[in-house]
């Protein structure tokens, strides 16, 4: 039977899932320089409108209808078939569509911290539709769909840890990797309350992320928020503390991007742990992020805003301890600690296969695209130069007197 509180509280959820893909689009758009604030902006804001119809047209049914262990089917194309009072446990099923509709919103977005500053914005737009359909649905079918292989395989992803954040961060170094390095890095963000505004909103929507995963308003949802909440701000205090150490003081954008570290670390794990196993992710994600961060200048990979070092190293992390702290007694499966060690194989298991094929669909889209006539990869040197703010959209996110 439909419960109206579930039904509230995932409505609630949906909405706040949303609106982290602005949080992004400020938190990307602060680390930025000035002239491109606007497009960087853009590259997440756009994804809610091209992602949301390629969701309601086909991509749902690709991820979530039966089809077979590989992807869905087309029987729900265009949501065909499925009435406004068919439930999915306790919620209508519609309201299940559009909170999934939710992460494959930002999930792309998050790959544009790669590419910022660089990417033709009109390319950008046909790669989302692109990768949502080739890229995202068949991962997303594999981890939650009922006929996914990693789902029958007993993977624990309660939120998106594998699905979401590190397919999102390979296709990132992929995309980084093809556009080669931008012509002139700023040395510092142009605006350093936006990320922290950025930051903040995200850290408030991944309680909807996160929490609403269980798809019922419950102990196991109040379980999800309270380890959201412990694991970003362990992992936005030890990158602080690291930063104390080594810099002899706190960055803003520091502990703002450890908290972001965070809360991806606990994403797969947010249904399965405790406090403790919680505070053990967000100190291990702050750790390892903050060193991920320092490594890849070394490394000659222009990852501009550290996707990678972010959503790939605190996913794989996060999934990886899901298997160690996950408690029986919360999510019904035990990890490593309660003598389940063969969870972390499986664990293992689901962050190969999202690398490896992440990495591979992704590849093949961008080189067709750079191949295309009147589409291409990169923009113009002219472009660069001028900013993407102007060239891309006519716009300038600061107008310094009347005259310009």
């Amino acid at each position: 039977m439909l419960d109206t509180g579930d039904t509230a509280w995932i409505l609630m959820a949906t909405a706040l899932v949303l609106f982290m893909t602005p949080g992004l689009a400020f938190f990307y758009g602060g680390l930025t320089r000035g002239k491109n604030a606007v497009n960087t902006i853009m590259l997440s804001f756009s994804a809610m409108a091209v992602v949301s119809l390629v969701w309601v047209l086909w991509g749902y049914s690709l991820a979530f209808s039966g089809g077979n262990w590989f992807i869905g089917d087309l029987a729900l194309v265009g949501l065909k078939g499925i009435p406004i009072d068919e439930l999915s446990g306790s919620i209508p099923t519609l309201l299940f569509v559009v909170f999934q509709m939710m992460f494959a919103i930002i999930t792309p977005a998050l790959i544009t911290g790669a590419l910022v500053e660089r990417f033709k914005f009109t390319t950008y737009l046909v790669f989302l539709v692109l990768w949502i359909t080739l890229v995202y649905a068949p991962i997303c079918h594999w981890v939650w769909g009922e006929t996914g292989w990693l789902f029958k395989a007993g993977a624990l992803d309660y939120a998106g840890g594998t699905v979401v954040h590190i397919n999102a961060a390979v296709a990132a170094v992929v995309a980084a990797s093809l556009l080669g390095k931008r012509r002139s890095p700023g040395l510092e963000p142009h605006n350093v309350p936006y990320v922290v505004l950025g930051a903040g909103i995200l850290w408030f929507g991944w309680f909807g992320f996160n929490a609403g995963s269980g798809l019922a308003a419950n102990g196991q949802a109040v379980s999800a928020l309270l380890v959201t909440n412990t694991a970003a701000a362990a992992a936005a205090l030890t990158w602080g503390i690291l930063s104390q150490v080594q810099n002899k003081r706190m960055s803003a954008v520091g502990m703002a991007t450890g908290a972001v570290v965070g809360l991806v670390a606990i994403t797969p794990a947010a249904g399965f742990v405790g406090v403790m196993g919680a505070l053990a992710i967000g100190v291990g994600a702050g750790a390892l992020g903050y060193g991920a961060v320092l490594l890849r200048p070394k490394l000659g990979l222009d990852d501009a805003l550290d996707v990678f070092a972010v959503h790939g190293i605190g996913g794989i992390w996060g999934a990886l301890a899901t298997g160690i702290f996950a408690v029986e007694a919360i999510g019904g499966t035990a990890g490593l600690i309660e003598g389940n060690g063969a969870q972390m194989l499986t664990q293992l298991y689901g962050v190969l296969a999202t690398l490896g094929y992440s990495a591979g669909v992704t590849l093949i889209i961008l080189l067709v695209l750079k191949y295309i006539p009147g589409l291409g990869l990169r923009a113009s040197e002219k472009n660069e130069d001028e900013g993407l703010d102007v060239a891309e959209h006519g716009e300038r996110a600061y107008v310094s007197d009347g005259a310009d």
